[in-house]
């Protein structure tokens, strides 16, 4: 019966058609590994790189060119990490802990001739475990359960919830509207109304015979107006106490 580790698919994350690899002095504890310590103008062997996933491990594969023979391999639980870690002086250079099927390891350099080569390197290993970091964040959510009070928008027994739907417009029909769309005035400033017009005016409108002139209704004007004169000069006292609406009583009376 096959493995979990094996059972599961492998997947090429990077491939990269020449690469070259070092031999590196021992490590000093307390000083960054240097590029320019190595014999970068005689690699120790040339060929490719492949980096695969299995799960969530990657693998860092040289291989020969031609036949695909399987030089060395370092598989990487984490990156950054001590599997693959970059150089002080440059970025084309990284040390890489292969290890073999029974478990032994060892640090090696390897270098790439492109910039970008080295770049499509590190991004692979980057992603890769981003990727894997995330699955575990959702395994965790997943596993954990929500504790958080949930809100409870439903309705209780017996309440109950009222909507005023269109109460402006009825506001706007209730309006009493004068005729022909005016509305009502205001009032004049200073709060008085404007008295009455005269009864007289109303009441005795002198209209002008059918027959005679403009010329005649005027002369009749002037002669009733000087007889009121002469009459009130020399009747004083009598013209004072007379009531001024004496020709509209004798009118109606008669």
């Amino acid at each position: 019966m096959a493995t979990e580790g094996q059972s599961e698919y492998e997947s090429v994350l990077c491939v990269k058609p020449e690469v070259s690899v070092y031999r590196i002095p021992p490590r000093a504890s307390n000083r960054a590994i240097r590029a320019a310590d190595w014999k970068l103008d005689a690699p120790d062997w040339t060929g490719r790189m492949r980096v695969t996933a299995r799960g969530k491990a990657a693998f860092v594969k040289l291989e020969d060119k031609i036949s695909g023979e399987l030089f060395a391999q370092a598989p990487v639980e984490e990156y950054p990490g001590i599997t693959v870690e970059t150089v002080s002086d440059s970025s084309r250079y990284f040390v890489l802990r292969i290890q073999d099927d029974n478990g032994r390891s060892a640090f090696i350099g390897i270098g790439f001739g492109d910039r970008g080569d080295a770049f499509d390197f590190n991004v692979a290993l980057q992603d890769h475990f981003k990727w894997v970091k995330q699955e575990d964040e959702f395994k965790k959510q997943a596993q954990t359960p929500d504790t958080t009070p949930k809100l409870d928008l439903g309705f209780k027994e017996g309440q109950t919830i009222t909507l005023n739907i269109g109460q402006s417009k009825k506001r706007d029909r209730s309006r009493p509207q004068s005729s022909g769309g005016f509305g009502l005035l205001p009032p004049p400033p200073g709060g008085k109304l404007a008295p009455p017009p005269s009864s007289r005016s109303t009441n005795h409108n002198t209209e002008p015979s059918a027959g005679g002139s403009d010329t005649g209704f005027l002369l009749d004007l002037d002669a009733s107006n000087s007889n009121s004169a002469d009459w009130e000069a020399s009747n004083p006292a009598t013209a004072a106490s007379s009531d001024l609406w004496g020709d509209f009583d004798s009118v109606s009376s008669n």
